[in-house]
């Protein structure tokens, strides 16, 4: 959220001046020459006043909408996140917040058959349709989901210890989620203010990579006079207290932190409710989606399931399969090489199979996933007229390693997002991102202020943004192919776009109405940006 400008002889909100004198007035806090600074012209040393040259350029276009970005997107970036930070941390607040229903007290001995667990949960919980069960493992209950009417998305879920066959407990969760996990998912995604609240999350995921990109190029293009490695990585501690301070540790947390950022925003866009459906939509073209196994048995229309989001299951209703056929299931999605945690969707008609998939979010992440037939019988037992002529077969078959490069990508991704593919690292580096973004946003807004004229007649609570008209100075060709990209942008990125054109209008309007006071500065010509 740097505001810095690039412009050599344009003293820009917060940025560097060739004049000594004024750069001096720039670090303790005024910038002369800017649109409602100390002044509309600075004095030369004998006191004659010089007009300030007009903007024009790159660097001061980008300055300009750097700030107004900045100040006006960084709220919805605050909110995330200080919402995602806390979401970081659901795997130990669910550890102690919900210890008794997640894990085995006393692992010991061979696990009971899952039909077994299945009939525990089933006598606590003797209402609603049986839709997935997901076995324990090690210290791991086993949870067996069921649904009611009115549940929606969510689903009961009964925790069992798969040694005793002892219920364990019951909550109502969303996609395998628990109560708080699902509670501080939704904070941080709507606010708890369905469809309407995630305008904000959009919002921040779709203006960040602009913020980020921006402030790169502009610490880059400041410090092209001495531009080294210490420079650009480094603040600059001689600096005294003032814009030049602050505006160091601004720009280079960004520097650090910007490929986190970027991976962040990229990551936020793929599930969000207009640019995610975009994307959806240019991955099927591409045929890049996300493939499923096809659950559809010989005779029934085929069902291919996928999904990217959380994972979990989707709500079902009608007459399930028989839950004692559940074991031979497993058994046979075992045998085809399906190891680790899995969850085991149960079909509602007799036209659907069994769908065992991997659940392993850490990395290598696995979601390999098969269709089982619970009533195959093979040839060769019906030949030999034996009495386990009935038996559970794979008839489908998906590999995480046959998934498109960018269905792959878009997996991990989410899972990096949620803290998930790298275990308690990368919950860490979620949480630096977090606090750096918090810091950085408290660093920009310091220096909007920093650079608040200080003169008695001319005091303000807040500095002036960078000097309009800078487009002016960019070549028609240039200007031509960057509203091209832009407009592309705004169509694939709605909520970059509508704030976007929001903001040109207002500035056009008010650019209109200053050109009518009778107190206009010089450099406020009334073209935009």
């Amino acid at each position: 959220m740097s505001v810095s400008s690039d412009a050599p002889d344009l003293p820009a909100p917060g940025g560097a001046v060739t004049d000594p004198a004024a750069r001096a007035h720039s670090d303790n806090g005024t910038d002369p020459g800017t649109e409602t600074g100390t002044g509309t012209q600075s004095e030369s040393a004998a006191g004659t006043p010089r007009p300030v040259p007009q903007p024009s350029g790159l660097g001061p276009l980008l300055a300009r909408l750097h700030f107004y970005a900045g100040v006006l997107v960084a709220p919805f970036l605050l909110v995330a996140a200080v919402t995602g930070l806390l979401y970081t941390f659901t795997p130990q607040l669910d550890a102690l917040v919900y210890d008794k229903e997640l894990t085995v007290a006393h692992p010991a001995g061979t696990a009971r058959p899952l039909a077994e667990q299945v009939d525990a949960a089933r006598a606590r919980h003797p209402e609603g349709a049986l839709v997935a069960v997901r076995p324990g493992t090690g210290d791991r209950t086993t949870q067996v989901d069921f649904t009611l009417p009115g549940l929606g998305e969510r689903a009961h879920t009964v925790y069992v210890d798969p040694y005793t066959g002892k219920v364990n407990g019951q909550l109502t969760t969303w996609y395998g989620s628990t109560p708080l996990k699902t509670w501080l998912d939704d904070l941080h995604r709507n606010l708890h203010l369905g469809a309407t609240g995630r305008y904000y999350s959009e919002i921040a995921a779709s203006w960040l990579w602009v913020l980020v990109l921006g402030g790169l190029v502009l610490w880059w293009r400041r410090q092209r006079r001495n531009r080294t490695a210490r420079r650009l990585l480094l603040p600059d501690l001689a600096a005294k207290k003032g814009v030049r301070r602050t505006r160091g540790w601004h720009a280079v947390t960004g520097v650090w932190l910007a490929i986190g950022l970027l991976v962040l925003s990229t990551t936020g866009l793929t599930w969000s409710r207009f640019a995610g459906s975009h994307f959806g939509e240019a991955l099927d073209s591409l045929g890049s989606g996300t493939p499923g196994v096809s659950t559809a048995l010989p005779g029934a229309s085929a069902d291919k399931q996928s999904g990217h989001h959380h994972g979990g299951t989707t709500s079902h209703s009608g007459q399930g399969a028989d839950p004692a056929a559940i074991d031979d299931v497993l058994d046979a999605a075992r045998r085809d090489g399906l190891s680790g945690p899995v969850a085991i969707d149960v079909p509602q008609d007799g036209t659907t199979a069994w769908k065992v998939s991997q659940t392993r979010n850490l990395w290598p992440v696995g979601r390999d996933s098969v269709a089982v037939d619970a009533s195959h019988t093979s040839h060769a037992s019906r030949a030999s007229n034996t009495s386990d002529a009935s038996h559970a077969e794979v008839v489908d078959r998906v590999d995480f390693a046959d998934w498109p490069v960018l269905a792959k990508l878009t997996r991990w991704g989410i899972n990096a997002h949620m803290g998930t593919l790298f275990g308690l690292v990368n919950q860490i580096l979620l949480a630096v991102l977090a606090i750096g973004l918090t810091c950085m946003i408290f660093w920009g807004y310091r220096m909007w202020w920093q650079r608040r004229p200080t003169r008695v007649d001319r005091g303000a609570l807040f500095g002036a943004p960078p000097a309009r008209g800078a487009w002016r100075g960019i070549p028609y060709g240039a200007l031509a192919a960057g509203v091209v990209v832009v407009v592309a942008l705004g169509w694939a990125l709605p909520l970059f776009g509508i704030p976007l054109a929001g903001f040109l209008a207002t500035d056009l309007v008010v650019g209109a109405v200053r050109r009518r006071r009778t107190v206009t500065s010089p450099t406020e010509s009334g073209s935009t940006v």
